[in-house]
């Protein structure tokens, strides 16, 4: 079951004390919430992307991209808040899209598991 983000304010609290991972195609942004559900939210800018078509295709890559990844999401140990801001050279290659958003939801696991050893006293 996909949540998606609602309202601006669920979109500022990510961008406030969420992470920032940079990506040639994408920006993610992940903060951890205590719901049972990892939500999500997709955002192509005017400044971004351009016209309209292309920012309606960008924001459709985004969410294929996310429910691609749906297996390697749920072996993440706590649910996330995701936003995903599309970046111009999105439209471009779409294998390498998904490779990108695979990696960055690696750098997430990374620091969650660095975060619970730091927690349990383990470093």
């Amino acid at each position: 079951m996909v949540i998606h983000l609602c309202g601006s304010g669920d979109f500022q609290r990510v961008y406030r004390a969420g992470k920032r991972y940079e990506g040639i195609y994408l920006t993610v942004f992940v903060l951890r919430n205590a719901l049972a559900n990892h939500r999500f939210g997709v955002t192509a800018s005017r400044k971004a992307i351009g016209k309209a078509v292309d920012r309606n295709l960008a924001k459709r890559l985004l969410r294929e991209t996310f429910r691609n990844t749906g297996m390697q999401l749920e072996s993440l140990e706590g649910k996330y808040d995701w936003v995903l801001n599309a970046r111009r050279s999105l439209l471009t290659r779409s294998q390498d899209r998904n490779a990108e958003f695979q990696a960055i939801v690696a750098s997430v696991a990374a620091r969650e598991k660095n975060q619970s050893e730091v927690d349990s006293g383990i470093v």
